[in-house]
């Protein structure tokens, strides 16, 4: 097989995989020409993925597979359930998307994630980890119950294995017995040793039909023996124990097939095809390289989880400003804030990167703890250490804290407990699209009692933010988007803000009242220059600066300005204020509306909405013509 070491920048030529437009043509294929169109499959998502940017590593890894699925099963009649998504860009490219492809996650262009109204192959929308376990024993049951025929798979890697809804759907899977397939795609060994070549031996033993056959007509001679069978069962489980981690499986019900090598496409076509039609749950471990045939994803699987776009070698800019991003402000205040307090706790949920938790890591590693994609663990263990003295940090990506929406009422905020969430990617984010979008943790953390929300404008009020809310004891939440700040100067000191005062930002003679509420703020500014509007940077969700808001009773029209749904967001706390307190004042909420937005650049997505600066300033025009005030 060949090894990559440069991302082709001219489409490379592929003879083989130009042909296969579905599935279908896939199966006119020979077996003899499988390997040719790995090695064509693989080089043309090098070639796509440094035309779009997107996810990367995974995808290499899965090549292989993706063809042996798609030439085994009859898809899409067949169910084949990618978990989180990230590696179904193979999968894309052979169910009719190739040329697709070349435009993935820009506006207007496919998902980066499976998406079921974009092909019928796509069985399952995904983006969050560990449902294809879940989805695809769905799928069976109802395959059973409507007497189909129909076969369902769910490919799930080693780290979305880690949280507990796969368990759980094993454990049922297990418990009714449902014919399907579950393939485990351990691409970081964290799970199984290297391949050897007796687990290899083994692994086609029981994959073969002789060996189900024996064990099946095992099972008929020893039934009148029930000592006889328990001993037999008991003999096979111990050797495959000596070969293989399977017991865990096996103990949940289900046939467990591997390690095998999960590049070696004969080994591969021959175990799923013995697999293919075995009754009740079946389990294949298989064992592949992140970022396979590439030579430097292969050395960084984590760097190169997801690439940019490939361009041009921009000319030197020396006189450019390197803005911060807000995840290295988080960073930053977390070690600083480490340092002064031994009793910090960082908690993320798998995100150590992409939370810039990489230095805390390093450097307080017995106060550093990586739970895996377990949302739900990681709030409750969180709950745990703050019942017994430490002060805890929760490092969550809004999409993924609405996962632990229970442990965060039941355990955190029902007991009161002193746990800061620091909430990154919130609002819109932009080509992950709506599966990774945070714009819903203003509408359902505002609601929780014992909570302090807050919102930054800018980066200095972030650092500042979240020392608010680790001084603050209760539950308090920082959330902040994704990307760079603006260029404000951070103050290095680990200050505080007043809890529920806001700051004004521009005083106006218009009449018109602008209520910002974090990122979108700047924007607005720009809106109140241009009509005179006074600007207050609410900072607060909650508890709501409701002195600011008392001053300003009179005014002739107050707008809410947010990154989130309308619907029970910030501006609706604003109009809740007003409305007890029987003020009658003309408001106008600007924010998400109720629908999810699809994928495309930041800025792009902004203008869709109407939260850019002219978005903003064209609302109010709008609403003040409505009320005949301009």
């Amino acid at each position: 097989m060949p090894m990559f070491d440069e991302i082709p920048t001219a489409r490379p030529i592929t003879e083989l995989l130009d042909q296969v437009n579905s599935p279908a043509d896939l199966r006119a294929l020979k077996k003899e020409q499988l390997p040719i169109l790995v090695r064509e499959l693989r080089e043309f998502m090098l070639y796509s993925v440094g035309q779009t940017g997107g996810h990367f590593g995974a995808g290499l890894g899965v090549v292989e597979l993706t063809i042996a699925l798609h030439y085994i099963y009859n898809t899409p009649e067949d169910r084949i359930v990618w978990d989180v998504g990230h590696q179904a860009y193979p999968h894309k490219i052979l169910t009719g998307r190739r040329e697709a492809l070349l435009n993935i996650r820009q506006e207007n262009g496919i998902s980066g994630f499976p998406k079921r109204d974009e092909s019928e192959y796509d069985t399952f929308g995904v983006g969050h980890s560990s449902t294809s376990i879940g989805a695809a024993l769905g799928m069976s049951l109802a395959a059973q119950q409507l007497n189909t025929g129909r076969k369902a798979v769910a490919v799930i890697g080693d780290g979305a294995m880690s949280a507990g809804m796969a368990f759980e759907a094993l454990n049922h899977a297990g418990d009714v017995k449902a014919d399907m397939l579950v393939i485990l795609n351990d691409n970081e060994m964290s799970i199984s040793k290297p391949v050897g070549a007796l687990s290899s031996y083994f692994a086609r033993i029981w994959a073969s039909k002789t060996y189900d056959h024996i064990r099946k007509g095992g099972q008929k001679v020893f039934s009148g023996l029930p000592s006889a069978l328990e001993l037999a069962r008991k003999a096979e489980e111990h050797m495959k124990g000596m070969v293989s981690p399977g017991m865990m499986f096996e103990e949940l019900g289900f046939n467990y097939i591997g390690p095998i090598d999960g590049h070696d496409i004969d080994h591969l076509l021959t175990t799923i095809a013995n697999l293919k039609d075995r009754s009740g749950p079946q389990f294949l471990h298989i064992i592949t390289k992140k970022g396979k045939g590439f030579e430097p994803a292969e050395g960084d699987p984590i760097g190169y989880h997801a690439i940019n776009k490939i361009e041009p070698d921009p000319k030197p800019n020396n006189t450019k400003k390197s803005l911060p991003k807000y995840s290295s402000i988080f960073g930053k205040w977390v070690c600083d804030a480490a340092e002064q307090d031994e009793k910090l706790a960082a908690i993320t949920p798998a995100m150590k990167e992409g939370s810039d938790l990489i230095e805390f890591a390093e450097r307080f590693p017995k106060r550093y703890f990586d739970v895996a994609i377990a949302e739900q663990h990681a709030v409750t263990l969180a709950a745990g250490m703050a019942c017994d003295g430490l002060k805890p940090v929760v490092a969550i990506y809004s999409t993924f804290l609405q996962r632990a929406y229970d442990q965060l009422i039941h355990d955190v905020a029902l007991q009161n407990l002193d746990v800061l969430f620091a909430i990154d990617r919130a609002g819109l984010v932009g080509e992950d699209g709506p599966t990774h979008a945070g714009v819903y943790d203003l509408s359902y953390l505002r609601c929780i009692p014992n909570m302090v929300v807050m919102a930054p404008s800018d980066e200095d009020e972030c650092r500042k933010m979240l020392q608010t809310g680790y001084e603050y004891k209760g539950p308090a939440a920082v959330r902040y988007p994704r990307g760079t700040g603006r260029g404000i100067d951070i103050d290095p000191a680990l200050s505080t803000l007043e809890i529920g005062k806001s700051r004004t930002l521009r005083t106006g003679q218009s009449g018109i009242v602008i209520c910002g509420f974090g990122r979108p703020t700047y924007d607005a500014l720009q809106a109140a220059n241009n009509m005179d509007a006074t600007l207050l940077d609410m900072r607060f969700v909650k508890p709501i600066d409701e002195a600011a808001l008392l001053t300003q009773k009179d005014a002739k029209l107050i707008v809410t300005v947010e990154e989130n749904a309308i619907m029970g967001g910030a501006g609706s706390a604003v109009s809740e204020f007003y409305n007890a307190n029987n003020i009658q004042v003309p408001i106008l909420h600007i924010g998400l509306p109720d629908q999810y937005e699809d994928h495309a650049s930041h800025s792009a997505m902004l203008k869709r909405v109407g939260l850019d600066a002219d978005g903003i300033q064209s609302a109010i025009e709008k609403k003040l013509a409505s009320l005949k005030l301009t």
